[in-house]
């Protein structure tokens, strides 16, 4: 037996599927970079997300991370949930984030707000508001990485599916560009250059006007701790509107950024997990 000495160090149930292959990105890598990581600071155990609620017992934090789109695995994500709330074992993201962590309704809300975002619908009766485009894009409210996701020449929805389906014109963009916060804090940003190869991405140098634009959606979501990404599209005209808030399990490419960005990555996440344990 090795001897030890002092308090035992924090457990954390990392919750990643190693397997998932995703277009352009490799999730597997950054996860086994993180764990590497965290492990410097806590005691780490990998686990599938659909193994995720029976094995949360034991561990002082649960760590969610790139467990691919809930959809494959609803039932077991939702049972997840339940049984995190009723142990009340502390789970990061915290599960009070109300952007894609609850689907996609936040778009519809934040259209009808009159926040800077693609416009969104979700009912027949509202296909009129969205403004008159080339083509319109239409997916699941529930969906994640393209997954349902289909182009119309005109804005419908079939019968039936108010509620479900999300309906936004298809907008002509110079390139996307995502902002990574740590908690509030904001810790990098990359851009695509090229529109047709979304995940080549650049370090992109952010002027106070952008950051202004990605805090506002970071300060209207609920979530308490954990990561977000604010993905957004620059329009010809030179705003942001913006495609997505994603605060459930975002992808960092972490590849991406200099060294001693993804070192201060790495710290800021190890300090948000110890506030949420504190």
């Amino acid at each position: 037996m090795i001897a030890s000495s002092g308090a035992p160090r924090p457990s954390v149930l990392f919750v990643t599927d190693l397997a998932y292959e995703a277009r352009g990105r490799r999730y597997c890598d950054e996860d086994i970079f993180l764990t590497s990581r965290l492990r410097e600071t806590f005691d780490v155990a990998l686990c599938h997300p659909r193994d995720a609620a029976s094995l949360l017992d034991g561990f002082d934090a649960v760590v969610v991370r790139n467990s691919g789109p809930v959809l494959h695995y609803q039932e077991a994500y939702d049972a997840f949930r339940t049984r995190a709330r009723e142990s009340g074992v502390r789970v990061y993201n915290t599960l009070d984030g109300r952007a894609d962590m609850a689907g996609k309704q936040y778009l519809v809300d934040l259209s009808r707000a009159g926040f800077p975002v693609i416009p969104t619908v979700d009912r027949a009766a509202d296909l009129g508001l969205l403004p008159r485009s080339a083509g319109y894009v239409v997916k699941p409210k529930l969906g994640a990485d393209s997954v349902g996701l289909r182009f119309t020449e005109e804005p419908e929805l079939p019968e039936g599916a108010d509620g479900t389906l999300l309906v936004q014109p298809r907008i002509d963009f110079r390139y996307e560009v995502s902002f990574y916060f740590v908690d509030h804090d904001f810790q990098y940003a990359l851009h695509a250059p090229r529109p047709e190869r979304r995940w080549v991405l650049e370090p992109y140098a952010p002027a106070s006007a952008d950051l202004d634009f990605a805090h506002r959606f970071v300060e209207w979501n609920t979530l308490t701790h954990g990561i977000q990404r604010v993905d957004a599209c620059r329009t010809p005209e030179g705003d942001l509107l913006l495609v997505e808030l994603e605060d459930l399990n975002p992808y960092l490419s972490l590849d991406r950024v200099p060294e001693e960005v993804r070192e201060a990555f790495v710290d800021r996440m190890k300090e948000s997990v110890r506030e949420l344990l504190a």
